[in-house]
């Protein structure tokens, strides 16, 4: 953002204020200087007044001109065309310097003499403002012939850039700059009251229409004028020069100049294409989307609010009748919409992206003052208003909080002083609390942390006493460090039983998770910019990031990769959870004298029993997820608490020779299933428990999980636990297999006979015949 000293002045009395307090005040509330560059102009430079102009006798590209400098007349020879229009010019005398250390010096230019120099604006040092001389207008102040151009503060004035962070989009217009330096130098801003003149009677309502279709999201405002000519003012085009603001033609010069100056986005239009048969202007805002508001006329779109104006629209220095267009839209609503749709977006979408002055009063106020000051305009009593029902947010302040963020005691008057000149309202509560109405122009206060920081910087952080840090402790235990407690316990149980943790990017490659059957985002929801092609979207599972680390763990000739891993998977909404992956490959032990250095691979027992040791006890059920990492035969699913929360398998045969890898096995686990949500506590039997096994003859084609269901039905309160010791296969039991089940058998309240062990085993045997159809061996 780019403001001049003088431009500030109109709206804050910075007479008393030196350029050093300008700078050392923008660097200590937050806009810090960029640059501050004083425009300075030779003495000898003055106001000149040409009394008449002729051909140079000998060179057709030269004039000759008399000009009065102020108690004399000089002569000048000039070679710009625009001199024949000029009445006023800035001339460098005898004896001026100019920028480049150019001494200027009586001169004779083909054969006539020149005493001086009608200068271009470069020339002087100011911005370049076109080809040609630089013709004074008192739109600069007065023009007194033989006056020192730099004694005009208009002219020789500070150009001052800020650096602005993204949030301080109130500050992108002189009005809201010095309405920060009002609050920090603690000077009251000088009203800005602008009425026009009244010329013509006729009510905007007669002759223009609005239309709106939809729920409008944007505060909208219109005015009807009709328009003779416009003036080139130099303090328009000089003022936009010096701040880097392109325009093209008179009327857009004015409105970028008062969009700069207050904040408030104008537009203007041509009425001709607007006018329907009965020569009446009809404008038609509607609701196209969330945030994208149509302006349109004739089913031809004008413009989207905030974003665009299409070019065949715009209101020209020869339109005689333009409809002039104040705006405003909540910017958090238009920057989403505008991402959404793609629109293209033109040079005022910066101002409104970041936000806009939402006063639409103020920029329509301040655009009449320019359009009387500089041009003949008649404007239609009246506007035409489209308002949203909105509402401002509401912060409680109290003093106390805000003291305690700062580290030093500010008073509650203080505190409201500087909000109120900040342009926050304020309603009083109490002695120690406030209620604060945040204006739409800050759009990004939120929190009374927010609100701390606009005092602090508005008081100075360098005026706030340097304290000691100190460190109160607190108890913080929450659902969270009890979630990390728990995370913490489970990686400490996977390392001692000798898994490595894995660490891998939450990213993965889609192509490999659609061809092994697994879940992904949808590609509307998917990475916009991936880090790299292979990293393209978001995992929805650990496991091919952990096949992947195995990869490259057996071509570092590693024999056993036990790992595991803890993350965050993504659903196709990008809903997360976090899982507990666990990959082993290769050996199950390292080659040693004990195995005669021929180590077991991994098998699914071994691997069972590593999981258990670090997750506790689960039961396995029969495989219900289907993808392909999965083998047909050796899998299953894992249940904790009686819910399926995982699954655990050998890798698929193909999968495994695809990545090239030895014999594998995986499981992946939901971790919330695993987080203890309370303890629980469970009575020991003072008593002595017995160990009985009993060996039955079932189906071959009869499972143990079907065995196990009906074991773990019966309802049998010394029952403690059984378990399968052993299973035997022959010729000679056919079609039949034998099975060994181990019982363990306690009381809580008494050493138990053997008349009450074998009551038990006999219900136990008399349910297994009834449900499996077993016989005892």
């Amino acid at each position: 953002m780019i403001v001049t000293r003088s431009w500030l002045n109109e709206f804050i009395d910075l007479s008393e204020v030196s350029n050093d307090t300008l700078y050392e005040t923008f660097n200590a509330i937050g806009l810090e200087v960029d640059s501050i560059d004083q425009v300075e102009i030779d003495p000898k430079v003055v106001v000149g007044k040409i009394i008449s102009c002729e051909k140079h006798p000998d060179a057709d590209k030269l004039n000759v001109c008399q000009i009065d400098v102020g108690g004399r007349v000089e002569q000048i020879v000039c070679g710009a065309a625009n001199v024949l229009d000029a009445e006023y010019v800035a001339v460098a005398t005898i004896g001026a310097v100019l920028p480049g250390n150019f001494e200027i010096k009586d001169a004779e230019l083909r054969g006539v003499k020149s005493a001086g120099m009608v200068c271009a604006s470069s020339e002087l040092g100011l911005p370049e403002m076109g080809k040609g001389i630089m013709i004074l207008d008192e739109s600069i102040g007065e023009l007194e012939v033989g006056k020192a151009l730099g004694e005009y503060p208009t002219v020789a004035d500070t150009v001052i850039e800020l650096e602005l962070t993204a949030n301080r989009g109130d500050c992108l217009s002189i009005y809201g700059v010095a309405r920060d330096l009002s609050a920090a130098l603690n000077i009251e801003m000088k009203p800005f009251e602008y009425k026009q003149a009244e010329r013509m009677k006729l009510g905007i309502a007669r002759d223009a229409e609005l239309h709106t279709e939809g729920e409008i999201d944007a505060d909208l405002r219109y005015k009807l004028a009709s328009i003779e000519y416009i003036d080139d003012a130099l303090l328009i085009r000089l003022r936009l020069a010096m701040v880097n603001v392109e325009a093209e033609g008179k009327l857009d010069r004015i409105l970028a100049y008062a969009t700069h100056t207050t904040g408030v986005i104008l537009r203007a239009y041509d009425c001709v294409p607007l006018c329907n048969e009965d020569d009446k202007i009809v404008v038609s805002p509607r609701a196209k989307a969330k945030g994208i508001i149509e302006i349109s006329a004739h089913e031809k779109i004008l413009s989207i609010v905030g974003v665009n104006q299409v070019e065949d629209h715009k209101a020209t220095d020869n339109t005689a009748k333009l409809l002039i267009e104040a705006s405003y839209i909540d910017p958090d609503l238009l920057v989403e919409a505008v991402a959404e749709h793609q629109l293209k977006t033109d040079e005022l979408y910066y101002k409104t992206s970041r936000g806009s002055n939402p006063d639409l009063g103020l920029g329509l106020q301040f655009l009449a003052y320019l359009m009387d000051n500089y041009s003949d305009i008649n404007c239609y009593e009246g506007s035409l208003d489209v308002r949203v029902e909105r509402q401002n947010k509401k912060i409680i302040v109290d003093s106390g909080e805000v003291s305690s963020i700062i580290g030093m005691d500010v008073e509650m008057n203080k505190i409201v002083t500087i909000l109120k000149k900040l342009g926050f309202e304020i309603t009083m509560m109490d002695h120690e609390h406030v209620a604060v109405t945040v204006p739409l122009f800050r759009h990004d206060i939120r929190n009374i942390q927010d609100i701390t920081e606009e005092i602090v910087r508005i008081i100075g952080i360098n005026n706030i006493e340097a304290k000691p840090f100190v460190f109160a402790e607190k108890r913080r235990l929450n659902a969270t460090s009890d979630r990390f407690k728990a995370k913490k316990s489970i990686k400490n149980r996977a390392v001692g039983n000798g898994f490595y943790e894995n660490v891998s990017y939450v990213f993965t490659e889609r192509a490999v998770l659609e061809k092994y059957g697994f879940e992904t985002v949808e590609t509307a929801l998917d990475l916009a910019n991936p880090i790299a092609e292979e990293l393209n979207t978001l995992r929805s599972t650990i496991l091919t990031n952990l096949l992947n680390a195995v990869k490259r763990n057996v071509s570092y000739t590693k024999k056993s990769i036990p790992l595991f891993e803890i993350g965050t998977v993504f659903g196709s909404q990008r809903e997360e959870s976090e899982v507990l992956s666990f990959v082993f490959s290769g050996q199950i032990e390292g080659e040693n004298v004990s195995n005669a250095g021929k180590p077991k691979m991994v098998d699914f027992a071994s691997f069972t029993q590593k999981i258990g040791a670090v997750v506790g006890d689960f039961d396995l059920v029969p495989c219900t997820r289907n993808n392909a990492l999965l083998h047909p035969y050796q899998s299953a699913d894992i249940i904790v608490n009686g819910k399926v929360c995982g699954y655990m398998s050998k890798l698929h045969p193909t999968v495994q020779e695809e990545y090239g890898i030895p014999v594998t096995f995986i499981a992946e686990l939901s971790l919330d299933a695993l987080l203890p949500k309370h303890i629980n506590a469970t009575p020991i039997s003072k008593f002595q428990g017995v160990y009985k096994d009993l060996s039955i003859v079932i189906d071959k084609s009869l499972s143990y999980y079907e065995v196990a269901k009906v074991l773990n039905g019966l309802d049998i309160p010394t029952l403690k636990e059984s378990y399968p010791v052993d299973i035997y296969e022959d010729e000679k039991l056919g079609n039949k297999k034998s099975l060994t089940i181990r019982f363990f058998i306690q009381s809580m309240e008494k050493t138990l006979e053997d008349s009450d062990i074998e009551a038990v085993m006999a219900e136990v045997m008399q349910a297994l015949e009834t449900n499996c159809n077993a016989e005892l061996r």
